[in-house]
């Protein structure tokens, strides 16, 4: 069964929040991250992405980088700029964009519940990817980025969380981007435990997005009780920061395709391939945005056109295989454009849905890409299918919006 734990949260001195808080650290390149701390020396980017403060020419898997990023938490933490909680607390965190609101109960999960497959993953983790998160968590002694977990809904934890966003939170403003972030403390314990208690009757809790993070709060435990003669299993480092949301209130966008050619094929090729494996239609200049499962879009020199599966030869009996993107990547990406591997080939590039359709097109238009395919976006019961058969989707499937920040809620290991 799940357990949640309370943690004596790092976070922002009161005021300070909205400077502070910051993207994931894989959703920013660095010269984006750059940008954005120029005039912003209290933003968390100084932490998870620490190259921001070395040359240009760093590579980001020296071991400076990682030394930076201990040097600015530790400034952080002795400029006042984040403060530790006397007691160990249970949040919550919710996220507005536009007219949606998601609640996340913000507390530490079990190493050893990923271990053990309650918590269930989705997608594999990349080595090298794992290895920077792994170096980064263990130099800095923190999980300074939550993982975005999510859970069946259940109506007596939704009951418990809207008692205690009725207090005044301790955080609340609106981001750059029109993001709402509010943040309360719960600091009735009673409540709390009631919480701790529902979901240790859970017996699965998903990944939704950050499975390095994950990945490395569990390796990182693993490390320190080998490294522990007196492990006991109650020791922070067996635990790791996340948020959880309820299924029914998350919201997965779109994760679209650009390709850089035809892998030699002329354009009638593609158009008969086309027409051997979907229904297509010509829409003309008018952006085509998939409305159900089943449904393309594909932009080529500059016409969108509305693509449709066929029926018969979609695996119905397979929840990975019965997926659009794996409709698309078994009849079209593979065959026709080659690309066998969609996380290692150079002649693929993936783009979120929060850029819009129009993205698409100016890539296309640039001439950098040669053809765009407008998904339409997976859902958290197909994630949870996947999950539950123990089988991962195909890469880039799914792309949450909005965002979870890192700097509001940081979690040491050994506090």
């Amino acid at each position: 069964m799940a357990v949640l734990k309370k943690f004596k949260a790092l976070r922002p001195k009161k005021g300070l929040e909205e400077r502070v808080a910051s993207f994931p650290y894989d959703v920013l390149s660095s010269e984006e991250a750059r940008e954005l701390v120029r005039d912003n020396p209290y933003s968390f980017l100084h932490v998870v992405k620490p190259e921001v403060d070395l040359p240009e020419d760093t590579d980001l898997y020296s071991e400076e980088v990682y030394q930076k990023a201990r040097e600015n938490l530790d400034r952080f933490i002795n400029d006042g700029i984040l403060i530790q909680e006397e007691r160990p607390k249970i949040y919550i965190y919710k996220q507005k964009m536009g007219d949606r609101e998601q609640y996340g109960i913000v507390g530490c999960v079990s190493a050893e519940d990923y271990n053990q497959d309650v918590i269930k993953k989705h997608e594999h983790t990349r080595p090298a990817k794992e290895a920077d998160r792994i170096k980064h968590v263990d130099t800095t002694n923190a999980n300074t980025g939550p993982v975005f977990l999510t859970y069946k809904t259940n109506p007596q934890i939704d009951q418990w969380v809207q008692k205690a966003v009725s207090e005044k939170p301790v955080y609340d403003f609106t981001a750059p981007d029109g993001i709402e972030h509010t943040v309360w403390i719960i600091q009735d314990d009673a409540l709390s435990d009631n919480i701790i208690w529902e979901f240790g009757k859970t017996n699965a809790i998903y990944v939704a997005d950050g499975h390095h993070r994950s990945a490395s709060g569990a390796k990182v435990a693993e490390r320190r009780k080998a490294a522990n003669p007196n492990h006991k299993g109650d020791e922070e480092y067996n635990f790791f920061l996340a948020v959880l949301f309820p299924d029914d209130q998350l919201h997965i966008m779109d994760y679209n395709r650009v390709l850089k050619n035809l892998n030699e094929h002329t354009a009638e090729e593609l158009f008969e391939t086309l027409e051997e494996k979907f229904k297509v239609k010509k829409v003309g200049s008018q952006p085509f945005k998939p409305e159900t499962k089943g449904e393309f879009g594909m932009y080529f020199e500059k016409t969108w056109y509305q693509l449709s599966v066929k029926p018969e030869l979609v695996k119905q009996d397979d929840p990975v295989e019965s997926l659009d993107i794996s409709y698309l990547q078994r009849h079209l990406l593979e065959p026709f454009f080659g690309i066998k591997d969609p996380r290692t080939s150079e002649d693929i590039d993936f783009v979120g849905g929060i850029r819009g359709l129009k993205e698409l097109e100016k890539r296309v238009n640039s001439r950098a890409f040669k053809v765009a395919f407008a998904m339409y976006p997976t859902s958290v019961k197909e994630l949870m299918d996947i999950a539950d058969s123990g089988k991962v989707m195909p890469p880039k499937s799914t792309w949450f919006e909005p965002k979870l920040r890192s700097g509001l809620l940081v979690h040491r290991l050994d506090d």
